[in-house]
């Protein structure tokens, strides 16, 4: 049953504080659903109708751009832009191969398309995942628009990369708590067991209403992501179903939403909870209280193939060393404004969780978290769990919209001239190699100039606006972590931008990779045009790392605006990905604007330096 449009924007007005006289003007539906105030509220601060509270976590960008889209905002954006600026529709010849595929060559490296989708609907935010029975079969995932704005689309590779099939998953039959199937789909996720059962994960929500959940699908050993299908192994002809689905969380309350979930499997066949799965997630709770609200790390397990899932059990937890009194928190050590959780599985069943935090006094000033559970432990107890330790600083203080040609959006941060909106909370990367230390990764703004208006308008300010990428490292399982080391310093890179890297480590700890968004080539800091780089940082250990740089991009990837793109401005997702193979090599997977055909639009692409040419 389809949601009314002027229901879900009278829930956004109200929560707005929008006054009823507005309301009686634009006149008043019935809803066979309720708007949810978390959604309402992110929407609401997105487009600067409501201030965000220092330190709030923010609702993921899928979710939120699906939001937009459903309401008519981007449609409204999109009727401004004058008839003929933006460019006319690509001719798409003849293929070779199924799909749209496209690979872009030089500097010695390959970028080559990953969604065949040849329509111009964007494809975004992205995570990649390597068999660890077979480094050339691969399986990827994004935010989706091809049967709607924001949905999941996954991929699978058994060439090493080289071509790529691609799907919509079964989540759309998926029945909500509210009764109805889900109206989108968010923030892909992808994991392999130990077997090769490949496992893909994603948020679904009502726009209009108050439902929200989080569901996992599975692929089998020998289907390898090719569709997915019931994680059910109880069910006779498994791999023909598919529903039911594994469902984490579910719930139809207008107070909570589930949003930014990861999933990871215990990959290591030696491991005392081989084939585990584990997911974490953001559980925004708007129910008042003395903050009005609060977004704490969850965890779930499956010990059967993503059949069932343990209940959600809250890990962020509390500890006064690093989490202080927060507007007037209940609990002044709570470490319960969050977002980004990254889990990983050390090579003995340890689990760590690396997450965004935002319980600190200052503003603009949040912090990078972690907490594990032992593989001795039963990790469906929140006992389990350890107090959370601090990594590192983050320094969020990038300037905010609006701007209305870049497609900033009011309540967002960005780096001028892009208008991609930016969340240090989610940019933070966890990795463990197989000695179990530990690697984290994240940008931020502590190197920001004046020129480029500190937490003031983006509007206004000019460039360079430096943003820079850091690591920490730790030795002792995560108790202690070392001092923040800068990759991506004015001396080596030059007064430019750097953010949403993402990182991971070779098993034998000897190379550390971080790959992030970069405007250090040619003219791009002034003129918004972008690369990929990969680092690698040898010796990450020590206090003198050494780091060596590849321009994964073969050119520079244009600056997606409103007048080149009006429907897909503001937005590149909130997450690249970077993974390793058994061997140590990188695989980076980014949202690209080079469109096909001349166009400024997103697609999902990938570079494996050191592999493609492996036979």
């Amino acid at each position: 049953m389809k949601r009314s449009i002027r229901v879900w924007v009278l829930g956004l007005l109200v929560v707005a504080g929008v006054s009823f006289g507005v309301l009686g003007a634009i006149g008043a539906t019935t809803s066979s659903g309720t708007t949810n105030n978390v959604l309402g509220n992110a929407l609401a601060v997105e487009q600067g109708l409501a201030k965000r509270t220092p330190h709030q976590a923010l609702v993921s960008g899928g979710v939120i751009n699906a939001a937009l889209d459903f309401s008519g905002a981007l449609e409204k954006r999109a009727n401004q832009v004058p008839r003929g600026r933006a460019p006319s529709t690509p001719t798409i010849g003849a293929k070779a191969t199924q799909g749209c595929q496209n690979v872009f060559t030089g500097g010695g490296m390959k970028n080559t398309r990953v969604n065949q989708d040849c329509s111009l609907r964007r494809q975004a935010e992205e995570v990649v995942a390597i068999d660890p029975n077979n480094s050339k079969h691969l399986i990827a995932g994004q935010n989706d628009s091809r049967v709607g704005f924001n949905k999941c689309g996954y991929d699978w590779s058994f060439d090493g990369g080289k071509t790529w099939g691609d799907q919509v998953p079964p989540f759309y039959q998926f029945v909500m708590a509210d009764g109805h199937t889900a109206d989108a789909c968010s923030d892909p996720t992808a994991t392999f067991d130990s077997k090769g059962n490949a496992y893909i994960g994603g948020v679904l929500f009502d726009v209009g209403g108050a439902a929200s959940a989080f569901v996992v699908a599975k692929s089998n050993v020998g289907i390898g992501g090719a569709f997915y299908h019931t994680p059910n192994s109880a069910l006779s002809f498994q791999t023909y179903r598919d529903t039911p689905l594994g469902v984490v969380a579910s719930d139809n309350n207008p107070n909570i939403f589930h949003d930014k979930e990861f999933i990871v499997a215990d990959a290591t066949a030696s491991s005392p909870k081989a084939d585990n799965v584990y997911a974490t997630w953001t559980r925004f709770d708007f129910s008042g209280g003395p903050v009005g609200g609060h977004s704490p790390i969850y965890f779930s397990q499956s010990t059967n193939g993503g059949a069932t899932w343990s209940p959600g059990i809250e890990i962020s937890g509390a500890n006064a060393a690093v989490c202080t009194a927060f507007s007037n928190e209940v609990d002044p050590s709570a470490c319960d404004q969050d977002q980004g959780s990254h889990p990983i599985v050390g090579p003995d069943g340890t689990i760590y969780v690396a997450f965004g935090n935002g319980n600190t006094p200052l503003p603009g000033v949040n912090q990078h978290l972690m907490v594990k559970c032992l593989a001795s432990s039963n990790c469906a107890l929140a006992a389990s769990w350890s107090a959370p330790t601090k990594i590192g600083d983050d320094i969020g203080k990038q300037p905010f919209g609006p701007v209305a040609a870049t497609g900033c959006p009011g309540g967002r941060q960005c780096l001028p001239p892009n208008g991609y909106r930016l969340d240090d909370f989610v940019e933070g990367s966890i990795a463990v190699d197989n000695n179990g230390k530990l690697y984290s990764s994240w940008a931020d703004f502590r190197n920001g100039a004046a020129n480029c208006n500190p937490l003031g308008s983006a509007a206004t300010a000019t460039t360079p606006c430096d943003n820079d990428v850091f690591y920490a490292y730790s030795t002792d399982g995560g108790a202690t972590w070392s001092p923040t080391f800068d990759v991506t310093p004015w001396a080596k890179i030059g007064k430019s931008a750097q953010w949403m890297p993402w990182s991971a480590v070779s098993p034998d700890g000897k190379k550390y990779y971080v790959a992030y968004y970069d405007r250090s080539y040619g003219n791009c800091e002034s003129t918004g045009c972008n690369d990929i780089t990969l680092a690698m940082i040898g010796n990450a250990l020590t206090s003198s790392p050494t780091i060596n740089y590849t321009r994964i991009t073969t050119s520079s990837m244009p600056n997606l605006v409103v007048a080149n793109n009006p429907l897909e401005a503001g937005f590149i997702g909130d997450y690249m990905w970077t993974a390793t193979d058994k061997k140590g090599k990188p695989s980076i997977v980014w949202a690209d604007t080079r469109g096909l055909g001349g166009t400024v639009e997103e697609d999902i692409y990938i570079a494996r330096p050191g592999s493609e040419d492996d036979d």
